[in-house]
């Protein structure tokens, strides 16, 4: 299924934006937090991709074209040799 990774690093990020002791602490945490987001929604995608999604399917999701879908993910796909 989905990257493990991406979902415990997910976790251990909001953990850390909520007991955050300070705004920068907290920007910084936000950050992570993001970026785990980020992973996450790849994986998802790679996944998609992998069960036969199509890019139009995929940018529906995202209220975009094809187009819009693949450019925004299509390296992170073809890295994992599913395109």
């Amino acid at each position: 299924m989905f990257e493990k990774r991406a979902f415990k690093r997910l976790r251990r990020a909001a953990a850390t934006v909520q007991n955050a002791q300070n705004a920068l602490d907290a920007l910084a945490a936000a950050r992570q937090l993001r970026e785990a987001a980020e992973e996450l929604e790849i994986a998802a995608v790679i996944e998609a991709r992998r069960r036969r999604a199509t890019w139009t399917e995929i940018g529906s999701v995202y209220g975009t074209s094809k187009q819009a879908a693949q450019q925004r993910f299509r390296s992170a796909v073809t890295e994992h040799r599913l395109d």
